[in-house]
């Protein structure tokens, strides 16, 4: 007996993985950002992990054009201290 195909089944049988995941897209792009601003750290916390560490694009799905401004701005946003470099250090 031959398997089912199709777009239907194809739908479904995603839906009922536990490991399907949604296309990812960049939150910058979407909100026509230009520029991404070291000054905005709510945004910025959104992008690193719970131990410090910068979130890669390819979790994110933000673009390359914007990760790597979003890597300059939390380096600075660190230097400044607006943002904490690890977790032990609460800002």
């Amino acid at each position: 007996m031959p398997r089912p195909t199709g777009k239907k089944f194809d739908k479904r049988r995603q839906q009922q993985n536990p490991l399907f995941k949604r296309k990812k897209f960049c939150r910058f792009t979407a909100a026509g950002v230009e520029q991404i601003d070291y000054k905005d750290t709510e945004t910025l916390k959104d992008f690193i992990g719970e131990n410090g560490k910068i979130t890669p694009a390819r979790l994110t799905g933000t673009k390359a054009h914007y990760q790597r401004q979003l890597d300059t701005a939390i380096k600075r946003a660190r230097f400044l201290a607006l943002l904490p470099y690890t977790d032990q250090h609460k800002a």
